[in-house]
Parts: structure tokens; sequence; C-alpha cells
């Protein structure tokens, strides 16, 4: 008899244990096969999960020199370095952090994949500046069609352009000469945007007058309509620019979206509403969009910073609701939060866009010397390589970009520490308006440093 009921007893048993082993094989299958489905979770709660690791206490210089993740946080990203906003510091945060707490479930899925940050060839971020006669790419006078006038410093009342004569040479990497025909019969029947701040506005603007050689060219149209790209009323410009060259039928269109979250009006037919922004969702126009692209690269920064957020009336969103954890509303913790949300949405799309090549650029560096935008600071030097004209190192000086992309099929267009060499390669003092007391320490001149970076980008399409 109890021999009887021992063997019922272990029928149960084994029973409810292959029913429990059943169901945990189950859910975690549909949870690994929806990436999405953490989404609810990972977005606040990984964040509480290692809270610790998160929160910082203190408070550095924002107007240092030295090139390190302080300067991704606290800096402008206006057309003007003037632009009256205020700048409240905000604390230092550590990316790595971040990223073991973030991003496990990318990197688990993404396991057997190449990380991105890893080039296989070669480190097209590490090398030296060569002087180069064949620079620069295209005219500053003659540019007139694609090129802002601000940007245009041979308009300004600036006389030294030694700036303009260097290229850079990777090591271990042959980059071909770039030539605007060729360019253009490469890229017949696709689209490359750029969505970002004004630093990737700059890039497309380089783009434009390297594929025009800085010539006026009648054959190309504006087809912004197509892409919703228009001056809305009361702001000073377009939300965008989209071009088509009809010869080879390829389009290179720009998209403003400072810092890549989602901004949604809370009330439309008020001018002076809150603005919902939303840290886990992508842009909409990126959404809408995405399947039109060849080519798609990404970029912000500058404009993740307390004054900026502030005086736009951008309230945090997550998960659709209103962010109430003041841990994560610290700028440096939601730039994190967003940057990572846009590479993992976008690594999940890639898939159903195979044409698709997505690069993420690297923040570019700022110069101010002696104070900030708003407090004296300069970038007077015109003498190229002060500080020297190699980079030597493997990794990038924009950890928060590289742990975002890392493990995705995204790449890293690494421009940081390159760019970072060039500080007489600004907008400095100089101004068509010539302008006293301002100096953009932030934005280049054109031609400059930003066609080096379409450079980098063409050479790896």
């Amino acid at each position: 008899m109890k021999g009887a009921i021992f063997y019922r007893l272990r029928g149960r048993h084994f029973s409810a244990t292959l029913l429990f082993l059943t169901f945990t094989t189950f859910f975690f299958w549909t949870w690994e096969k929806n990436p999405f489905a953490t989404t609810l979770w990972s977005a606040q709660e990984q964040f509480n999960f290692h809270t610790s690791e998160f929160v910082v206490d203190t408070l550095k210089d924002s107007s240092s020199d030295s090139l390190t993740p302080k300067k991704h946080v606290e800096e402008t990203d206006s057309d003007s370095t003037s632009s009256g906003e205020s700048q409240i510091p905000e604390k230092e945060f550590d990316a790595s952090n971040f990223t073991n707490s973030f991003a496990p479930q990318l990197e688990d899925r993404d396991a057997d994949r190449t990380p991105s940050s890893k080039i296989e060839d070669c480190n097209y971020s590490k090398g030296r500046w060569v002087a180069e006669s064949r620079r620069p790419l295209y005219s500053g006078f003659e540019c007139k069609q694609w090129l802002s006038e601000m940007w245009a410093c041979r308009l300004t009342q600036r006389t030294d352009f030694s700036f303009e004569g260097y290229r850079w040479q990777p090591d271990n990497c042959k980059i071909l000469q770039f030539e605007k025909s060729a360019f253009l019969r490469r890229m017949q029947d696709k689209t490359i945007a750029f969505i970002g701040d004004s630093l990737g506005r700059q890039q497309f603007q380089s783009l434009m007058c390297m594929a025009t050689g800085g010539e006026w060219r009648a054959d190309v149209e504006d087809v912004g309509k197509e892409y919703g790209l228009f001056k809305p009323r009361g702001a000073i410009r377009p939300n965008g620019w989209a071009y088509r060259f009809s010869n080879t039928n390829t389009t290179i269109l720009y998209y403003w979206s400072s810092t890549l979250a989602d901004l949604e009006p809370l009330n439309i037919t008020d001018k002076a509403t809150d603005v919902a922004m939303h840290l886990d969702r992508v842009p909409a126009f990126m959404r809408q969009f995405l399947h039109q692209f060849d080519v798609l690269v990404l970029n912000t920064g500058h404009h993740w910073n307390r004054g900026k957020i502030t005086a736009n009336h951008w309230v945090m969103y997550v998960n659709g609701k209103p962010l109430k954890d003041r841990r994560l509303m610290a700028v440096g913790n939601a730039k994190n939060l967003t940057v990572h949300s846009v590479a993992r949405w976008l690594d999940s799309q890639l898939p159903s866009h195979p044409r698709l090549r997505a690069f993420f650029r690297t923040i570019s560096p700022r110069h101010f010397r002696n104070g900030d935008w708003n407090t004296g600071g300069n970038c007077d030097n015109t003498t190229p390589f002060t500080g020297g004209s190699e980079v030597s190192q493997d990794e990038s000086s924009d950890p928060v970009i590289a742990a975002a992309v890392k493990g995705t099929n995204i790449t890293l267009l690494d421009i940081t520490a390159l760019s970072d060499l060039r500080d007489e390669g600004h907008i400095s003092r100089y101004s068509v308006k010539a302008t006293a007391g301002v100096n953009d320490c932030l934005h280049w001149c054109l031609p400059g440093i930003p066609d080096t970076w379409n450079e980098l980008l063409v050479a790896q399409i």
C-alpha cells in the first residue's frame, strides 16, 4: 500500500514539474521572440533594478578641455551660440554602468552578431591628419545654394584658412579620393537621410556641397514636401530639407531631431503647450519614412541639457506616461535611455529593411576655452594640431553612443577623437555680420571638418 501511494505521489509531482517546465519554456520563448515585450519593463524598471549604479553625486566642470562624457551632457547645440537659453549643469553619468543594466537582452539576442563598433578591415577613427593639396573639396564662396551663410567662413572676416588643407588618413585603411560623379553613380536610385541636431545639419550641407562640387545645379529638385518637410508657422527655419539629383535619382535629406526622442505636443491648439518628450520612442518621422532610406545617419548630444529642455517645454515621458523617477530624469540618464532605445528599435528593423545601412555618429567636440558659450569662452586658435595630429586609441571617445550600438548591426561613425584635434576649424568669433562678443566653438567652418565625416561615411557605405 505504501509503495502504491508513493508511486502515485511521485507521478503527480512529475506531472506538475513537467507542466511548470513547459509553461516556463513557452513564456521565455515568446518573450525572446518579441524583443518589444520587454519595453514596459526595460524602460523604467530595468533602470530601477540597479538604481544605485546610476545615481551620481559629483558635479564636474563642463568647461574642461578634456574630452570626457561630461561634455556630452552639458553642451548647447543651436545655430547661434548666443541663444540666451539658461544652462543648468547636470551631474555626470557613467555610460558603462547604464549599458550593463539596460541592454543585457539586446546583447543576448544578438550574441551571434559581430559588434558594429569593431570594424573588420580597419578602424577608420584611428589614424592621423595629413596635408592634402586637393583640399578643400568645394568652394566656400560658391556653395551658396546649399550652405548656410553663417557656416561659410569664406564669407566672414576670417583671413586664415589653413584648416581647409588637410585630410584624415586612417591606419591600415585606404580611402579613395572623393569624386562627386562616382559618388552619385554609386548612390543611384538611393536615399541618404540625416536625422539629428544642427551638427547633423552641417554634415548634410557638407554632403550637398561635396556632391555638387559647390556648384549651382539646376537639375537638383527640392522634394521636401514628399517627406512632410516644411517651415512651421512661427518657426525660424523648416523642420528639414530634401533634395533629389534628377540624373541619378539620388535623394539627400535632413530632418531636425535634436534629441532623437519623439516629441508630441500635449495640446496642439496651444502654442505654449508642454511637449511630451518620449525617451523610449523614436521620432515619428523615422518610423514613417524608414522604408524609403538606403543610408541613415543619426546623431544627438548637444541639446541634452536642462536649459534646452526647460526652454522648449519638454516633459519627459516613458511608456506613454509622464516620468516620475527623478533619477531617470537626470539629463545624462535620460539621454542614455533614449540613445539605447533608438539603437535597439533601429536594429530590430534592419532585418525587414535589408537594403538599409544604418550609422550612429558620435558626438562632435566643442572647444570653448577660458569660459563657456555664455561666459566669454573662445576658440581663437588658428594654428593646426596644437594638441597633436594623431589618434592612437582603439576605443571611442564617445562611450555613450559606442555602448548603444554595441552588439547591433548599426555602424559606429566615430568622429569624436579625430575632430577634437581640429579646434582651429570652428566658426569662432567670425561671422557675416561681425557681431562682437559672439564665439561659436561648437559648429564648424564649411568647407571643413564635417567633410571628413562624410568621407568616412562614404568609405563605409
